[in-house]
């Protein structure tokens, strides 16, 4: 390993920095382990340096990486007692604890957290993170100026100075996983303390200079330990799984430590002795989540944050021998620089009276966020992005100078992009025009998301109320959250039965149902909790449960609900040899047998090409699967995507009592195939028949017949193409002869691309396979495609957009949009020769379920599993002999 010097002015020593190396590939994060082998992976994969043990990157950027807020995180009281450190907006402040004044220390484009103190109150060491890399650097006290960097080419957190000042101890994944290392200050030498499984965090140096506290996180359970120096042993103080935001506090004569820590649904601050650390006290409990707890110095007192209802962050001191929690008055704030105020609003181009709701991005001239006084910030690791959302006015306090403000609202506007200059002392206005590519209400559409949670143990406590403004920022129509269990832990049961679903947009919570084993279900339009939340392999209580998937998706249709299959496929074909694996083991039993409403084709977690494939399957064997759509973010996170990242366009009808645009039309809607999937493009998606045009969920005509007869016929209306991009010529493009070989009939089809970014094709698909290619858009606009297709006499034909850069207002790995089937001749019909196909390619990947069945059960007798599987077999042995049912 190689090392390059950098010297700062007053720098002991030089600080190194590692060169990049090759990491070997990651295991499953130690928090899901459960998860069958292959069940899951994510399209979006990581954003920073990934590190070893984390399958799920963003939990390690979730739950680890530092937060981005307003008000007061990460305090760190100052050795004379006179001053507090903390973060804040991306900076370090010096909070006087005599006039509650705040002082910021630092400036600059990265953003500053986890300020410690150096013994002798000279020097503060912090992590800096620029959006895609974290390290640690060394700051003078008094003027915020760099004095060394220890920087690898991976994940460098935690910076803690040893007793005497020798030593600089920081967790580092420069050889893979996150290990506490130990830099000599004046020497430079560096040593690796922690070479365990998983990962070491957050190091506290004992005064007696033998022992250090620290955080450690492998195999499913978290533990805060203390090890001999010398010897190497370690003893646990606290153990649980899945202490997500724990950050453990050594008193200053290191008798104690102060770590919050959760208990059965809630979370608590508790004192545990180090040397008998049997019985806990409990100095806060049922008062919401405790973060980033800090003695005072005489070791009487502890500072903690608390994330407020406004979504900024509080800080709170309370006794260490017990009492009430108060909060620390922040009574002035002294940015070093004059400042100014800028007004934000945000409308729709053409429209400049209302203001409406959008996601906001905004940052000074050299890139460093800007964050309004109340709300919570957001960070969109595929694009980069700091954002918030905002009502249609919003107030952000900057620095004096140039400011850039970009807006969206949903998927349907191109980014739109303000340049400023912020005047000292000066409220600056700036209006955002955005202008959008489609009206989903207009055209009769409603647009969901319908995978996601509330709180999944982030620093942020959201409530459901919170939800308004992000999906009217999202230009959302319908959006449940789920309830899921966070390992053994079955959090939010009290906000079972919230809802707003009298009128779009439609709030009601769901279900995940995790048999983590058979692959993880999505109940929605329940108003009943479905129990076990959890079972199978890999749990104690529930692991030998002999229960499909099946029965939780009877459970939802029996309340007239619908089950999703979630985040199914993790790679580009599952079909391949060595690659049945990735699909989840009950699904193929439990869709060929009809037991499953939904499959989501789109998600953050999986891959949607390879999700589409095991859909044609399903869906040539004459199972109208509806597609569905989730992100499968957690709201409570930092670095997290939008809800709605990934969404469905159900075209909702008049049939429901309520009218087109109630909850119960647009869920009728969603279980027919009325709809398309996308991460960003709109894909609206028709075929002729007799004079008429079918959407999704309709049928046209088969060979011989006179009409579809179905639901989903549109008139033929005048079309041509709008701004963005030339309409290409009816009919051009690539085409390509399907493999079906018997009698078809030609027929006409159109889709209406638009998209806020380019989309490089579109591709029409016939019972699975592409037919014919059209180039899509080289930049944000409209397009009109039209074109004739060979149909069979019976099966499905669908539209899907596909590939390009991501960027806003997308924050997926790539645009991607696919229509859900027009069937030919009847709903459920199916080309003999593509469902025998299909049936024997799903055959030979229930065989490779059935063995992970069997490994999974070792000794236990499963009967009811067993026959699932066998009636499953017995049926697409049927059609896979017969061409068909």
């Amino acid at each position: 390993m190689t090392s390059s010097v950098r010297l700062h002015p007053g720098a002991l020593a030089p600080s190194f920095r590692i060169h990049p190396r090759a990491f070997a590939p990651v295991i499953l994060l130690a928090m899901v382990s459960l998860l069958a082998e292959g069940i899951q992976a994510q399209k979006w994969t990581h954003r920073y340096p990934q590190v070893e043990g984390y399958g799920h990157h963003v939990y390690l950027e979730g739950y680890e990486l530092p937060t981005l807020a307003t008000g007061v995180l990460d305090p760190a009281p100052s050795p004379d007692g006179l001053e507090l450190a903390f973060a804040s907006r991306g900076w370090i402040w010096l909070l006087e604890l005599e006039t509650g004044v705040a002082r910021r220390l630092t400036r600059g484009a990265e953003m500053d957290f986890r300020p410690v103190w150096a013994t002798d109150g000279r020097q503060l060491a912090l992590v800096r993170d620029d959006g895609s890399e974290s390290w640690v650097v060394v700051v003078d006290a008094g003027t915020g100026a760099e004095v060394r960097e220890v920087r690898t080419a991976a994940i460098d957190l935690d910076p803690a100075f040893s007793p005497d000042g020798r030593f600089l101890y920081y967790s580092s994944a420069r050889e893979g996983t996150l290990d506490i290392w130990r830099l000599e200050l004046e020497g430079g030498l560096e040593e690796r303390i922690t070479s365990e499984a998983g990962i070491q965090l957050r190091p506290q140096p004992h005064p007696d200079g033998l022992h250090l506290l620290y955080l450690s996180k492998a195999g499913g359970r978290d533990r805060v330990r203390i090890r001999n120096l010398e010897s190497g042993e370690d003893r646990i103080l606290l153990e649980t799984s899945t202490a997500s935001q724990a950050r453990p506090a050594l008193s200053p004569d290191g008798r104690t430590v102060a770590v919050n820590w959760p208990q059965a649904e809630e979370w608590e601050l508790q004192l545990v002795d180090v040397a008998t650390p049997t019985l806990p006290i409990f100095l806060t409990r049922g008062e919401g989540l405790p973060l980033t707890p800090a003695w005072s110095i005489d070791g009487e007192d502890l500072y903690f944050s608390h994330s407020t209802p406004e979504g900024s962050m509080e800080l709170r001191w309370i006794s260490a021998h017990g009492g009430t929690a108060e909060p620390v008055e922040i009574r002035g704030w002294d940015w070093g620089e004059s400042t100014g105020r800028l007004r934000i609003r945000t409308v729709r181009a053409g429209d400049p009276g209302v203001p409406v709701p959008a996601r906001l991005s905004v940052s000074m001239g050299d890139g460093h966020p800007l964050l309004p006084d109340r709300g919570q910030p957001r960070f969109d690791g595929e694009n980069g992005r700091v954002f918030f959302y905002s009502p249609g006015v919003i107030s952000v306090e900057a620095p004096a100078g140039p400011v850039e403000v970009s807006g969206v609202q949903g998927l349907a506007t191109p980014l739109s992009v303000k340049s400023v200059e912020v005047g000292q002392g000066e409220v600056t206005e700036v209006t955002v025009a955005m202008e959008p590519l489609w009206n989903a209400e207009e055209e009769g559409w409603l647009s969901g998301e319908h995978h996601f949670h509330l709180n999944y143990g982030g620093p942020f406590q959201v409530a459901p109320d919170d939800l308004r403004l992000q999906v009217d920022g999202e230009a959302l129509d319908a959006a449940s959250p789920l309830l899921a269990n966070l390992h053994h832990r079955f959090g939010e049961r009290e906000l079972w039965g919230w809802s707003r679903q009298g009128h779009p947009p439609h709030l009601g919570f769901g279900q995940e149902v995790r048999s983590h084993f058979l692959g993880h279900v999505g109940l929605v339009g329940i108003h009943e909790l479905f129990w076990p939340w959890i079972w199978g392999p890999g749990y104690q209580t529930y692991g030998e449960d002999d229960r499909p998937n099946a029965e939780a998706i009877r459970f939802a249709r029996e309340q007239g609900g619908m089950g999703t299959y979630v985040h199914p496929v993790s790679g580009p074909d599952p079909f391949l040899e060595g690659n049945e694996g990735m699909i989840p083991v009950g699904f193929i039993s439990d869709a060929v047998l009809g037991e499953v409403d939904g499959i989501e084709v789109v998600c953050l977690w999986s891959d949607d090409l390879g999700t589409a494939e095991l859909w044609y399957r399903i869906l040539n064997l004459g199972i109208p699967l509806a597609a569905n759509a989730g992100s499968d973010v957690m709201t409570d996170f930092y670095r997290t995507m939008a809800v709605g990242t990934a969404r469905v366009f159900v075209r909702a009808d008049g049939g429901s009592a309520e009218g087109p645009r109630s909850w119960n039309a647009y869920l009728t809607g969603l279980r027919e195939g009325r709809s398309f999937v996308t991460t960003g493009p709109w894909l609206d998606f028709q075929v002729e028949d007799g004079g008429g045009w079918r959407r999704p969920g309709g049928v046209v005509a088969a060979v011989g017949q006179e009409g579809g007869g179905a639901s989903g016929a549109e008139p033929d209306p005048a079309r041509g193409s709008s701004s963005g991009a030339e309409a290409g010529p009816a009919g051009g493009g690539e085409q390509r002869a399907s493999s079906v070989e018997q009698e078809a009939s030609s027929v006409r089809w159109r889709v209406d691309l638009r998209s806020a970014v380019p989309v490089e094709r579109v591709e029409i698909v016939v019972n699975g396979e592409v037919v014919h290619e059209e180039v899509g858009l080289d930049a944000a606009g409209t397009r009109i495609l039209e074109g004739t297709v060979e149909l069979p006499a019976g099966g499905w034909v669908a539209a899907r957009a596909r590939g390009g850069e991501s960027a806003w207002p997308l924050m997926a790995a790539e645009p991607f949009a696919h229509s859900s089937p027009v069937w030919i001749g009847s709903r459920g019909s199916m080309d003999p020769l593509a469902a025998a196909r299909s049936a024997q390619e799903l055959l030979r990947a229930l065989d490779v379920a059935e063995d992970r069945l069997h490994a999974g059960y070792e000794g236990v007798e499963i009967p009811r599993l067993q026959a699932h599987f066998d009636e499953a077999r017995t049926r697409l042995e049927g059609m896979a002999r017969q061409g068909g049912r």
